[in-house]
């Protein structure tokens, strides 16, 4: 509990250095991941992108088995197959022939025992779905110039933008592999949901950045802190900001999937809100371990900034030296009496007349004995005058 106080104070003080040397790996990871499973598997295009004739019979007897061996009769097997609600069932497959289509409708109205007049058909042309695709291109690249050209204006930094731009694309490449490794249906609600998450993946980052840019005259005024440590000091500043917005997103998408999809049945709420979840936690994730981290990376090539690491890093080494020193072990002084010699004097007394100019060997007739708690490095220490 004191910990989450401390986060909802602001005051904690988590190393982020070391977390974002971790999330850069994690995330490289990833992406390797997503782009090899996009290259390799593909995208389970929906029949809007790719073409084809729906049947969506209302019958709840009707089961997918079933449905299954009626399209086998058509040389059609490989037809996608879903229940929608709990009344429906919904057929996709490839185009076919007019003829076609009204004995594949007979034949599945028959099955579920229902008249064929009720049984719904819907036939999409592939250029739909490619026009909708290139639609959403030409406004992803003017979402991109539109937030780097905003982002640069207001909060007076490029590399900002710079940062943001790279976490938007990491969070659409993970969305995408998500699809892609899971071999989801990828529907233009789903398009629309990409989208959609995109705003609130720079809102989070931006906030972020907000910080960065109020500590940043921390750098060069005290000079105790490097461009790096000042955004992990940021981060912790506003990182239970940050959860809390995430969650509080989190919450409704959650109920959509849970239950509009999954208790009510609705399709398009599960496509839609199943690509709003992954991309709300891709982008949850970016603007903490993406965005941040490589703003300071770019920040830290400036000469100021890279001055006060070099600053910094020569006084770590100087206090490093220093400790060293002191740790080195000095030799207890030894006990010496009035007019006797200290005890091992003799067999240092050669050692000692080598390192003193000649006639001035402190083990010569008529010298001063050595006072007690002498030592070649540390004169005595000077008595204390008493009070009158």
């Amino acid at each position: 509990m004191r910990a989450i106080r401390r986060m909802f104070r602001g005051e904690n003080n988590f190393n982020f250095v070391r977390a974002w040397r971790v999330g850069f790996v994690i995330s490289g990871v990833l992406i390797v991941a997503s782009l090899l499973a996009l290259f390799t598997r593909g995208l389970e295009k929906g029949i809007d992108f790719e073409g084809g004739t729906a049947w969506e019979v209302p019958s709840s007897s009707l089961s997918i088995s079933h449905a299954r061996d009626v399209m086998r009769g058509f040389g059609q097997a490989e037809a996608k197959i879903q229940t929608v609600g709990k009344s429906a069932l919904q057929v996709q497959s490839r185009s076919s022939s007019p003829e076609q289509t009204t004995q594949i409708r007979d034949a599945l109205a028959s099955a579920a025992n229902v008249s064929p007049n009720d049984v719904a058909i819907t036939e999409v042309g592939p250029s739909w779905g490619t026009e909708i695709s290139k639609k959403a291109v030409r406004a992803l690249i003017f979402f991109f110039v539109a937030i780097a050209i905003y982002i640069s204006w207001t909060l007076r930094e490029w590399r900002m933008a710079v940062g943001a731009v790279l976490a938007v694309l990491h969070d659409i490449i993970l969305s995408v592999g998500v699809y892609a490794v899971f071999h989801i249906e990828v529907t233009p609600a789903t398009v629309i949901a990409f989208l959609t998450i995109l705003g609130f993946s720079l809102y989070d980052t931006v906030v972020v950045y907000d910080k960065v840019r109020e500590n940043t005259p921390k750098v060069s005024l005290s000079g105790r802190m490097t461009y790096t440590e000042m955004a992990s000091l940021s981060m912790n500043q506003v990182i239970m900001r940050s959860i809390n917005t995430s969650l509080t997103a989190l919450v409704p998408v959650l109920s959509i999937l849970v239950v509009g999809a999954w208790l009510m049945g609705a399709t398009t709420l599960e496509e839609f809100g199943l690509a709003l979840f992954v991309g709300l936690v891709a982008g949850t994730y970016s603007s903490i371990f993406i965005a941040t981290p490589l703003v300071a990376w770019l920040k830290e090539r400036e000469p100021q900034y890279r001055a006060v690491r070099e600053k910094l890093g020569r006084r770590a080494g100087e206090y490093s030296v220093q400790l060293r020193h002191e740790a080195t072990p000095v030799a207890a002084p030894s006990a010496v009496r009035p007019g006797r010699e200290p005890v091992g004097a003799g067999a240092s007394s050669g050692a000692v007349s080598s390192s003193t100019p000649a006639g001035s060997s402190s083990a010569g007739r008529g010298s001063r004995p050595l006072p007690p708690g002498y030592t070649a490095s540390h004169p005595p220490r000077p008595r204390k005058k008493g009070r009158r």
